[in-house]
């Protein structure tokens, strides 16, 4: 058995795989919108888009995937390169505490970095302390201005849908 979180980036044979693990984020935030099969056609559509990849990952070489990363790119016109998002990032409940999230969010930044990108981004609830803590010991921080205040990420609905 090899030791450690196995961590890649999944094909696009991996679909249904990717779409378990986020069906089972959608889960446990207690939602039950978008359906399985929404889930998995998004899944199918982005797989093959450059856009984006889909990390994923076991407690070692010899389980199943238990945890994803969604990346998504886009051009920065601030950075003169492509900016990664950090989407999505998931662990099921009994790989918790094996690595695997630090292994996941470490090999996505390395992965945006060959991909060149120089700037990684992400959101999380504030009172979500490990997760705080594990961004916060691979780099991740408030944002360093000139203004006073904190950085925000925000966002609104834009269709009549109030499942989110």
């Amino acid at each position: 058995m090899t030791e450690g979180p196995h961590v890649w980036v999944a094909d696009a044979d991996e679909a249904e795989i990717v779409a378990r693990l986020l069906i089972g984020f959608r889960n446990h935030l207690g939602k039950d919108w978008p359906s399985d099969n929404a889930f998995l056609a998004g899944v199918d559509k982005l797989v093959e888009d450059r856009g984006t990849d889909f990390v994923i990952g076991a407690p070692d070489a010899d389980a199943p995937p238990a945890g994803i990363v969604v990346l998504r790119y886009r051009h920065s016109v601030w950075t003169a390169s492509e900016d990664c998002l950090l989407e999505d990032v998931f662990v099921e409940d009994h790989a918790r505490g094996t690595g695997l999230g630090r292994a996941l969010v470490a090999f996505s930044l390395e992965h945006a970095r060959a991909r060149g990108c120089r700037r990684a981004e992400l959101d999380v609830n504030e009172v979500n302390e490990p997760a705080l803590r594990l961004y916060e010991s691979v780099g991740f921080g408030k944002k360093s201005t000139p203004w006073d205040g904190r950085d925000l990420f925000l966002s609104v609905r834009l269709d009549d849908d109030a499942a989110e």
